[in-house]
């Protein structure tokens, strides 16, 4: 087991690719030991792993209960600590709600599920303990907006945004801050994918006129980690105008 040390440790969950990788690397980048999770990009993670000066992967289907457990088991022996908590994984199911079966909606549902059970089990094992810690929850504009064929993941998203602000409550005076922040249009491989038609509508709709970079809600993210003291139950849009909360 690893003894604890005196360097901050975060954790990032769905760390591989996208969003998540962008926040590993702007939390190294301010001094944390990085903990990478992924659930089947083991290669992605593992290489982002061997880019950053410090870090660890570890693996777990955060729908899964018994592996969020040995995760955190493995996070004490490989860490003994962590500081910071970065909810980023999530899963997506596009179709019509007439057209959408039950296990659709268990698979997407699954992941705020999981995200409460694993951010209780860190609190237990790491934070409540020190009575410091910093929470930081990915939801999405489309939490507050809406989006056709989005409607298990639209309810997921609004309630992690619910989920922070009742959560920021119950920890405030414990000295564990716990805040949101809402990307809107981002360029990752998932909007690279829409056809070209659907990228100019929904540049239309942004004020900017540009989608957003995975960078630029990393740097919002790393700033409520390591700086923000005094914001606490915030929902934060990163989204260039799209919606302002």
């Amino acid at each position: 087991m690893a003894e604890e040390s005196e360097q901050r440790v975060a954790l990032v969950t769905g760390g591989g690719t996208g969003i998540g990788a962008a926040c590993c690397r702007a939390l190294a980048a301010e001094g944390f030991r990085v903990g990478i999770h992924y659930r089947s990009s083991e290669e992605m993670a593992k290489k982002l792993s061997a880019e950053l000066t410090d870090s660890f992967t570890v693996k777990a289907d955060l729908s899964e209960p018994k592996q969020i457990d040995g995760m955190v088991k493995e996070l004490k022996g490989l860490a003994g600590r962590v500081d910071v908590l970065v909810n980023n994984a999530g899963f997506n199911v596009n179709a019509p709600m007439l057209s959408m079966k039950l296990d659709d909606y268990d698979a997407v549902a699954g992941m705020a599920r999981g995200t409460w059970y694993l951010t209780k089990c860190i609190l237990r094992r790491f934070m409540l303990r020190k009575k410091n810690g910093r929470i930081v929850n990915i939801s999405s504009v489309v939490g507050h907006t809406g989006n056709p064929g989005q409607v298990p993941y639209t309810m997921v998203k609004a309630g992690l945004d619910a989920f922070t602000k009742s959560l920021a409550q119950e920890l405030a005076g414990r000295e564990i801050n716990v805040n949101s922040v809402a990307p809107g249009f981002i360029e990752t491989d998932m909007t690279d994918e829409l056809p070209d038609e659907v990228k100019q509508a929904i540049l239309m709709r942004i004020p900017q006129q540009r989608m957003g970079t995975p960078d630029e809600v990393a740097e919002v993210v790393a700033w409520l980690a390591t700086r923000a003291s005094y914001v606490n139950g915030g929902v934060i849009h990163v989204n260039g105008g799209l919606f302002g909360g």
